[in-house]
Parts: structure tokens; sequence; C-alpha cells
């Protein structure tokens, strides 16, 4: 991957595409890459939750007029769902919860299930999650003990394959729109299995034409810097 050449003129902007590092919010990309090359507007185009990892659309200058409209476009993610166990914010960021025997589930019973997610549905939303409810965010109320409700939103899940199935592993490819949690779709799974699941792990790799095959490192940001 070569170093990012930013625009001559800062004030047009650009649309940089980041790998986002496991562990870092979707704001802390923001502020890193604020820092590193000296930008004062600039804003994402999708969060990613901090247990994701890959493909973030940062708009700077004038592109940040991009923003509403890159949010927008279908994303492709590629992850790995684990049978048998749930946890509050249905990935690992939360200790696990419960327990259930998956070794009456078989490859076709999941494959059936799965494929019911296919089109518009309604989607339970995660409590653990950056959306507001009486002006806090979700996830500080649920860490209080206090129950959290949020209505379900409507999305479009264009296709859901499933790569690889060795339980209770299943890897997996998503495409969606816009909104959608796929930790809620991993707990919906296993709830409609009835043994339960958690997302293991998520990568994006696509919005829209954006790939991230062509995405920049943090290292290669300030490769940029210091090569300026």
């Amino acid at each position: 991957m070569k170093a990012y050449v930013p625009p001559v003129c800062t004030d047009i902007g650009d649309v940089i595409m980041v790998n986002k590092p496991l562990g870092w919010t979707s704001f802390d990309v923001v502020k890193k890459v604020r820092s590193l090359l000296k930008i004062k507007k600039i804003g994402h185009a999708g969060t990613l939750d901090p247990l994701a990892t890959g493909l973030l659309l940062l708009c700077t200058g004038k592109q940040t007029k991009k923003i509403a409209s890159l949010q927008e476009l279908p994303k492709v993610y590629t992850g790995q769902i684990v049978l048998g166990k749930t946890t509050p914010s249905m990935d690992l960021e939360t200790p696990f919860n419960s327990e259930s025997c998956y070794g009456h589930i078989n490859e076709e019973m999941v494959r059936e299930v799965a494929a019911t997610f296919i089109g518009n549905i309604a989607q339970t939303l995660p409590i653990y999650s950056a959306l507001k409810v009486g002006g806090k965010r979700a996830y500080q109320i649920a860490r209080t003990g206090q129950s959290v409700t949020l209505p379900p939103r409507s999305i479009v899940i264009y296709s859901f394959t499933l790569t690889a199935i060795h339980m209770p592993f299943i890897t997996f490819e998503l495409t969606c729109s816009k909104g959608t949690y796929v930790r809620s779709l991993a707990h919906e799974l296993g709830q409609k299995l009835g043994v339960g699941a958690y997302l293991h792990a998520l990568c994006r790799t696509q919005i829209g034409s954006y790939h991230v095959n062509d995405a920049h490192t943090i290292a290669t940001l300030l490769d940029s810097v210091v090569t300026k």
C-alpha cells in the first residue's frame, strides 16, 4: 500500500479509505487522522464497532458534503458467528451470559434459518449501541443495569452467504443496507435456532464501490506525514 497523498488544496478535501484496526472506535480513527494530517474539517461515513475491523470512509474539507450519500451505499461484511453462547452486547464486548447445547443443530438447519433473513426485515437493535435514548447513549444506560427499549429498525439484507460451517463456528459474507447491526443478525440467528449465538469477528470489506483492499492503514497515513 502506497503512502497517502493529500490533495494540494486542503479546502477541496478528499475521501480517505482507512482500514480500521481492531479495538479502535471510528472516532479514534477520525481523531488520529485529523492530528496526523492537520485537518480541521473531517468526519466518517458509517460507524464500525470497536471490535470490528475494515473499511471506514473519512471525508475531509468540502468532501464532507458526501457523507450522507456515502452512508446510503450498500455495505459488505465478512465475519464469524458462534452458536451456543450469548452476551448482552451480542459480541465479545461483554461476558457470556448464557450457554446452550448445539449438538442437534446441523448445517441444513443453519442454512434454512439464514435464508429467512433475506429481504426487508425489522431488526431488533442492540442495547449496547451508540443509539440515543432520552438524550443518553443506549450503552451508557445498559451498563448501569437499567432496561433499555429500542424500536425495531427496517433494513434490507441483500445477501447472506454462509461460506463455511464448522460447528459451532459459522463464517459468512453479508451484503446489507445502511443501519444494519450485524451483531443483531448473529443474535437473531441464534434465537431462531433456539441455541443462542454471538458475533465473534467482523470485517467491513466494501462500501458501494470502495473496497478495503484499497484502504490505507494508520501506518501508511503516518508514512505520508513522515515523507512530506
